[in-house]
């Protein structure tokens, strides 16, 4: 009887964990560039450049307006034209969100494939990215 009971409540627990957990995210929620994509990059404001980051969380901290130097800034990115051509490398998504913005972006990982900066590596804003 004892046996019976322990996986009636082992039953329980695991109905309960299944019901109370997260769903899955739907493919729409899926970050907007996939993996291997080519994308060229451009700023939708006055100034086309694009900052390429030398990580994601430097993306991130400037994005949300946590940079206090302009030196540390230029010291950690690549300032790319408009037009310049992308692969797309990872995408982690709505993890960029602008400090003046209720907005959120996903921040995407690129290989420069055109231009001076070519073959190097980093991170743009999504905001920046165009298919």
């Amino acid at each position: 009887m004892q046996a019976r009971e322990a996986c009636v409540l082992v039953a329980a627990v695991a109905a309960f964990a299944l019901a109370s957990a997260p769903p899955q995210r739907a493919a729409a929620e899926a970050c907007g560039v996939r993996t291997g994509q080519l994308v060229a990059l451009s700023a939708m404001s006055a100034d086309p450049d694009v900052f390429i980051f030398d990580s994601r969380v430097r993306l991130i901290d400037y994005s949300a307006g946590r940079f206090d130097e302009v030196k540390a800034v230029m010291a950690h990115t690549l300032l790319a034209s408009p037009g310049t051509r992308a692969i797309v490398s990872s995408c982690v998504r709505n993890v960029v969100k602008p400090k003046y913005s209720g907005d959120y972006f996903d921040a995407v990982g690129i290989k420069v494939i055109t231009g001076p900066y070519r073959g190097r590596w980093g991170w743009v804003s999504s905001e920046d990215v165009r298919i």
